[in-house]
């Protein structure tokens, strides 16, 4: 794998992160204790599939 090819995916995966981070502190502001563990859930689904179809 050249050293360019590497780079671009660390730096995919951080944007990911950060994205799934800033998204999950939204969605969680303001909601209801029951509510938040569906949130997480359904962040981590889409951060999963975003991931795998490359």
């Amino acid at each position: 794998m050249d050293i360019r090819w590497a780079a671009m995916f660390l730096v995919g995966l951080a944007i990911l992160a950060i994205a799934a981070v800033i998204l999950a502190g939204l969605a969680l502001k303001d909601t209801a204790s029951q509510d938040r563990a569906g949130i997480l859930r359904a962040v981590a689904v889409l951060v999963r599939e975003l991931r795998w179809r490359r």
